[in-house]
């Protein structure tokens, strides 16, 4: 039997533009897009702030990070890269997988292809190759890593990381196997800042680019790691997925080349956990529906999967009160308070002004949640919201397919406007032009065009 690593290995190395169906290529490139500019929209954040303090310290060079000039070392640049895109937890989410692939598939890529002065239609495809293994490796678990405490965003962004950083700096199938292996002592992701608010998180996609850019130039020089980074006694599904099924890990290689999971891939609409999304929606329309405000309003339940449960439910007393922007995200009380009062839930709902708005504090006081029987979770991450009016009516919305998933996607030219929107933010209107143009020229530049581009200090 042909191991994992040797499969995608061979996968990545023999992919070319022409086996690629165009609107594969051209949602690739509105991934990167979107992620993108959720990075330039945390561009100046308090933690992105720090971690660039932190890395500078570390060692200046002259790879690109986005918005800071040609200034870490390749490494370091890739994990400011991830940080950034995944940072403010609006970058695009693969369902089977949960996982966040484009922050590490997207970071690796750029600074790979332009430490090897690649094309610019190299950068694209080693993303594509990397967002094909990383979505198939993660859904083998079926939400199941989230459940054992690890982020399958690190844990398994690493591995299709390794894949794309592989091709870009020349290895041969061997060498990319061999990396894998290497990477396999290197991958990792704690959920513990669930618990306290921690930047943790952010680090992950990063740590994972990090990870797979070391782990490929080891490979490259002849380091050996083990041979069955995946299916061995101590390989990742043994160690992190202990109850994983053989029918469960043929997910790993289903339809590869031929089933594209780019196509699966949902995009954000809304600046909050994607296990929050369908609520927030459903208590939009419940208020627009219905006119509600605050002082209607005796009661909420939100009906969400059972599995979400301990990510956006609970702890329930620091769910009702986030103390951070980034609490506030993975908090169903204060997502649905929001959306309840205000009637939408953008960036700036994550403000500390906002976070401590007394009306929204005191609604979502009153929001309880209960475990939905009907949801197809990971699937789709449903949610319904039972409002209980003051004046004994009983109001609901449920949303059994939330917003931008596979099924139900946003268009290019949704993930256009939401780019323009999170990337001004920060850069005025022209500059963003010109990165969106870019960044849609993706593969007709040389690399180092599109990385110069993203890297120009505004």
């Amino acid at each position: 039997m042909t191991l994992l690593s040797a499969t995608y290995a061979a996968f990545a190395n023999e992919l070319t533009i022409d086996r690629v169906p165009s609107t594969v290529l051209e949602r690739a490139r509105h991934l990167i897009l979107d992620a993108v500019g959720t990075g330039i929209a945390a561009i100046g954040a308090p933690w992105a702030n720090r971690a660039f303090a932190a890395a500078e310290e570390l060692g200046q060079g002259t790879a690109p990070v986005l918005g800071h000039g040609r200034a870490l070392v390749p490494r370091d640049a890739a994990m400011l890269n991830g940080i950034l895109m995944h940072g403010l937890d609006y970058d695009d989410t693969h369902a089977g997988g949960i996982i966040h692939a484009t922050v590490s598939a997207f970071p690796t890529a750029l600074v790979a292809a332009d430490r090897a002065d690649a094309s610019g239609a190299d950068l694209l495809l080693a993303y594509i190759a990397a967002m094909e293994v990383s979505t198939r490796v993660a859904s083998v678990s079926g939400g199941a890593f989230h459940g054992f405490g690890f982020h399958p965003t690190g844990l398994i962004g690493a591995f299709g990381s390794t894949v794309a950083s592989s091709r870009l700096l020349g290895l041969d199938p061997s060498q990319s196997a061999m990396a894998q292996g290497i990477v396999l002592s290197m991958a990792g992701g704690s959920l513990e800042f669930l618990e306290d608010g921690a930047w943790t998180k952010r680090l992950h996609p990063g740590w994972a680019a990090s990870s797979a850019i070391t782990a490929a130039t080891l490979a490259r020089h002849g380091y050996v790691g083990p041979t069955a980074a995946y299916e061995g006694r101590f390989g990742l599904y043994a160690l992190y997925l202990r109850d994983a099924a053989p029918e469960h890990i043929a997910r790993a290689t289903a339809g590869l080349g031929d089933v594209w999971e780019i196509d699966n891939v949902a995009v954000k609409p809304l600046p909050a956990c994607h296990m929050t999304h369908a609520a927030i929606d459903a208590a939009i329309w419940l208020r627009q529906e219905h006119g509600l405000r605050g002082a209607d309003i005796a009661e909420v339940t939100v009906l969400v999967p059972e599995a979400v449960i301990p990510i956006v439910c609970e702890p329930a007393a620091p769910k009702r009160t986030p103390a951070t922007g980034y609490d506030a995200q993975f908090s169903i009380p204060y997502t649905v308070a929001t959306a309840l009062l205000i009637g939408s839930f953008t960036l700036d709902a994550l403000d500390p002004a906002a976070l401590r708005d007394p009306a929204v504090r005191d609604l979502a006081g009153r929001v309880a949640y209960a475990i939905d029987p009907d949801s197809d979770y990971p699937t789709h991450f449903t949610g319904e919201v039972i409002v209980q009016t003051r004046d004994g009516r009983t109001l609901r919305r449920r949303e059994g397919v939330n917003r931008g998933a596979a099924d139900r996607p946003l268009s290019n030219a949704d993930i256009s406007r939401k780019f323009v929107e999170n990337a001004t933010r920060t850069i005025d209107a022209p500059r963003a032009e010109a990165i969106r143009a870019a960044i849609l020229a993706i593969d007709q530049n040389p690399a180092r065009t599109l990385a110069d581009v993203l890297a120009h200090r505004p």
